[in-house]
C-alpha cells in the first residue's frame, strides 16, 4: 500500500465549560461530537524523509507551508516513528477558523495516514504525539461523542447513541482562540450553572433524552467571542430564530450551532435561512468500530473510506 485517502471529520463542543487555569493554561469541560463535515486526505509514501503538502478549498491555499499543522504533523511523525516522509493532500471543506476543529482535523487525518502506510499500531505513542500537536487533536484520533478535560488531553469516550441533527452557521470571519481565552480572562464571571452543564448534558443523551440535552448547550467563551467578533451574535440570534432544542457556539467561534429534534427539522431551518453566513445541515457521527479495529490495531471508527477499508 503506497497511498491512502482518509475522511477526516469536524467535531462540534455541545458544551464547554472552564474549569480554572492551571500553569498558565485554562481547564475545560467540555461535551464533544464528531459531525458527517469532513476533510478529504489523501497521502502518499514517499522514499525519503520529507514530506510535503498541497491544500484545496476554503482558502486554504493561502496557509503558508512553515505555518501548516499537517506538514508539521507529517515531519513528526517522521521523526517520532522514524519512518520516510509522506506527500499529502488536503481537499478542505471544514471552514477554517470556525471552531469546528479543521486544522486538528488535517493533523489526525495526516497521522493515522501515515500510521496506517507505515504499519505503526501503538494507538498510546500516535495519542502522545497527537496531544503534543494541538489541545483537541488527541480526542480527534478516533472522534465519536466523547468527554473532553483538562487542556483537552484528558478525553473518555461515551456511548451515547443518539444521531443529533444541527443547523450549524459559519460566519466568514473567524476568532483567534488566543484572542478569546485573553478576552474570558478580561471580562467578570457570572454564575450560569450551579451544577455542571456538561455533567447534564451527557446524563441527557446517555438516556436519550434529546430535548433535555439541548436545554445544556452552553459555551463559557461564547460571551468573550461576541466581543470580538459582532457576527457570532448575529448567527446565534439567526439560530434561535428557528427555536431548536438548543443554540451553542463551537469552541472559540465562529460557528453557532443550533440542534433539532429531527433532520426534517434540520433540513427545514436550512431551507428557511435568509441570512449572509453559510450554513450545513449535519448530524453526529455514530462510530462503528468493527470496521478498522482490524486495519489499525485499535478501534478508530472515521478516518478510512469503504475502499480504504477493503
Amino acid at each position: 500500500m503506497n497511498t491512502v485517502k482518509i475522511k477526516s471529520y469536524a467535531k462540534v463542543n455541545l458544551t464547554l465549560e472552564i474549569t480554572g487555569v492551571e500553569n498558565g493554561f485554562h481547564m475545560l469541560d467540555s461535551l464533544v461530537a464528531s459531525i458527517d463535515l469532513y476533510d478529504l486526505i489523501v497521502v502518499k509514501k514517499r522514499k525519503d524523509n520529507l514530506s510535503s503538502i498541497t491544500m484545496h478549498g476554503m482558502g486554504s491555499e493561502e496557509i503558508p507551508p512553515e505555518k501548516n499543522n499537517a506538514l508539521r504533523a507529517a515531519e513528526t511523525f517522521s521523526e517520532v516513528f522514524q519512518t520516510h516522509g509522506a506527500d499529502i493532500t488536503v481537499y478542505k471543506n471544514i471552514p477554517i477558523g470556525g471552531g469546528l476543529g479543521g486544522s486538528s482535523a488535517d493533523v489526525v487525518g495526516v497521522l493515522n495516514g501515515m500510521a496506517r502506510l507505515y504499519g505503526i499500531t501503538d494507538r498510546g505513542a500516535l495519542k502522545e504525539l497527537a496531544d503534543r500537536l494541538g489541545s483537541d487533536t488527541g480526542y480527534m484520533l478516533t472522534g465519536g461523542f466523547a468527554r473532553m478535560q483538562g487542556r483537552g488531553d484528558l478525553v473518555t469516550p461515551l456511548a451515547i447513541k443518539e444521531r443529533l441533527h444541527l443547523l450549524l452557521i459559519c460566519p466568514e470571519s473567524g476568532v483567534s482562540a488566543g484572542a478569546c481565552y485573553t478576552k474570558y480572562d478580561q471580562l467578570p464571571q457570572t454564575l450560569q450553572w450551579k451544577e455542571s452543564a456538561t455533567q447534564g448534558c451527557i446524563d441527557a443523551l446517555c438516556k436519550g433524552e434529546v430535548n433535555e440535552g439541548g436545554r445544556y448547550l452552553m459555551n463559557d467563551l461564547y460571551v468573550p467571542a461576541l466581543h470580538l467578533n459582532a457576527d457570532v451574535e448575529k448567527a446565534y440570534d439567526e439560530a434561535k430564530s428557528f427555536s431548536p432544542l438548543g443554540v451553542t457556539m463551537s469552541g472559540s467561534g465562529s460557528t453557532v450551532l443550533a440542534m433539532f429534534e429531527t433532520k426534517e427539522l434540520c433540513d427545514w431551518a436550512k431551507s428557511r435561512y435568509k441570512g449572509k453566513f453559510r450554513t450545513y445541515a449535519v448530524q453526529t457521527v455514530v462510530p462503528d468500530y468493527t470496521k478498522t479495529k482490524k486495519a489499525f490495531g485499535w478501534n478508530n471508527p472515521f478516518v478510512l473510506t469503504d475502499l480504504d477499508v477493503e
